[in-house]
């Protein structure tokens, strides 16, 4: 499994976000793998220990796959969720209020931006609420 939280613009112009993961249904050899998803571009990018990016928006509907570093997320409403090495971050809050982020370690935030083609579907499943 591989960690992915969501986060997106909900009507009320406020990003709002959701736990999930990849979808790793097929495969060969042992292996599970996800659909392909066709992209524009990929970057990397880092952030010293102890970085703040204030409220901002997505630039773009994109993947940020964190390489090192803990950060925590917090949206207008209060919601918190806090991303690991390994956790991807799918950023669909592109209009509306944004998000902010902290990291909350004492490793820099290596991550990359995987900038997605328009209309792209995303293997992504939501995780199911606790019964």
């Amino acid at each position: 499994m591989i960690r992915c939280v969501r986060i997106w613009t909900a009507e009320d112009g406020n990003s709002s976000f959701e736990e999930g993961q990849i979808d790793l249904s097929g495969g060969a050899r042992g292996d599970i793998l996800s659909a392909t998803a066709d992209v524009a571009s990929i970057s990397f990018r880092e952030t010293k220990a102890g970085g703040t990016f204030a409220w901002h928006t997505a630039p773009a509907r994109q993947f940020v796959i964190t390489l090192s570093g803990t950060l925590a997320f917090e949206t207008r409403s209060g919601a918190h969720f806090t991303i690991h090495p390994g956790d991807i971050l799918l950023a669909e809050d592109t209009a509306g209020s944004g998000h902010n982020w902290r990291l909350v370690d004492d490793q820099p935030w290596r991550r990359a931006y995987v900038i997605l083609t328009p209309g792209v579907e995303i293997p992504f499943i939501p995780a199911q609420p606790a019964a």
